[in-house]
């Protein structure tokens, strides 16, 4: 009778625990992340005990619990400790000065100069990106440990992947601004520049705010007992089947955000350098310095944009995490654009004051301001 009593109570035990991960699993989406198990009371009241370090007390994020040595791996490692951050504090100090002085210099030319609005809004975009790698950088180098609070969590996580997409598209609307130019000189002298930047400008920052809604509403930082520290947005549990909208969500915004524009970048700048070649005009410089910002655009934007598209279809597909690594340094990666803005935007202004009329139809010449 004892062992039946036994065997009933294990049984009554095991489903309340199979009920209590069901229900933590449905609040919870999929990340673009590591994936973690919810922990039980038991399960981390034995990770405690096993820990030499003091425990994390229980007023922190909740717990979870790795399912990979992969991901400690990967959180212990130099290269999210050491050669990330360094990465980040690098262009950190490059970009932020750079970008103010970008801002002060096109301040007086806002009204006059439609281009000035596009440099502007990238110019605060990535002003926005340098500030959040700030705290990213200080997150990498305590070891992956977040202090800071779940609101700044996740503030600091949609400022950098939200602005990552809004400079992308800005620069795919400066291509398409200079494709215009140089190709279609006439109908682009007829357009309302002014207001068509502003409206374009506005619907990027739209669509910026829409990027980052997911990440400001959803747990971004929870504890990894094993590990003794906080993660930000670097491991988050499962979902089930009523979060699959979300990953629907960022494969949209990784293939608007992240590869249209570079699909816009490579189809503007490519006919810009094929129109100038064939030009009767000496356009060396502006041809340069074109291939110059579209081969930076192309390495910044090109390996995050196919990594972020992949790394989401597989976690979809099959729940595959592998590719998490490689999409961090490839954003690493990305980043560097922060600091080069400036320094594409100086030597593109450069060279078309160099050469201000674009030859047009029937020998026809017109003079752009791009």
């Amino acid at each position: 009778m004892g062992k039946v009593c036994l065997l009933l109570l294990v049984c009554l035990w095991s489903l309340q625990q199979t009920d209590q991960t069901n229900t933590s699993k449905a609040i919870f989406p999929k990340p673009r992340i590591f994936k973690g198990d919810p922990i039980t009371s038991s399960t981390l009241t034995k990770l405690l005990l096993n820990q030499t370090q003091s425990p994390l007390s229980s007023d922190f994020p909740p717990a979870l619990q790795l399912r990979s040595n992969i991901t400690a791996g990967y959180l212990r490692g130099l290269l999210t400790t050491r050669v990330i951050p360094v990465i980040y504090i690098l262009v950190i100090i490059v970009g932020i000065p750079a970008n103010v002085a970008v801002l002060c210099a096109l301040a007086s030319k806002v009204r006059k100069v439609s281009s000035a609005i596009l440099y502007c809004s990238l110019a605060v975009s990535d002003l926005f990106l340098l500030l959040s790698l700030c705290f990213k950088a200080y997150y990498h180098l305590h070891g992956n440990h977040w202090v800071l609070g779940e609101a700044a969590c996740r503030v600091v996580t949609a400022c950098f992947y939200g602005n990552l997409y809004c400079s992308a598209q800005t620069l795919a609307c400066i291509s398409i601004k200079r494709y215009l130019a140089v190709v279609h000189p006439f109908m682009y002298k007829r357009l309302p520049k002014t207001m068509c930047t502003v409206w374009v400008t506005t619907a990027m920052w739209v669509v910026f705010g829409a990027a980052v809604l997911p990440e400001l509403l959803i747990q971004q930082s929870y504890r990894i007992p094993e590990l003794d520290r906080i993660t930000c947005h670097d491991v988050l549990p499962l979902d089930n089947s009523s979060h699959k909208f979300l990953i629907y969500y960022t494969l949209i915004l990784a293939i608007l955000c992240f590869l249209l524009p570079l699909g816009v970048a490579v189809v503007c700048y490519t006919r810009i350098i094929w129109e100038l070649n064939r030009s009767h005009f000496d356009w060396m410089v502006y041809i340069k310095a074109s291939t110059l910002v579209f081969v930076i655009f192309l390495l910044c934007f090109s390996p995050a944009g196919v990594l972020h598209f992949i790394h989401y279809v597989q976690l979809f597909a099959d729940g595959t995490e592998s590719l998490y690594m490689h999409f961090n340094v490839a954003v690493c990666l990305c980043c560097l654009h922060a600091c080069l803005d400036p320094f594409l935007y100086l030597i593109m202004s450069r060279s078309s004051s160099s050469r201000p009329y674009i030859m047009g139809s029937k020998s026809k010449t017109v003079s752009i301001s791009v």
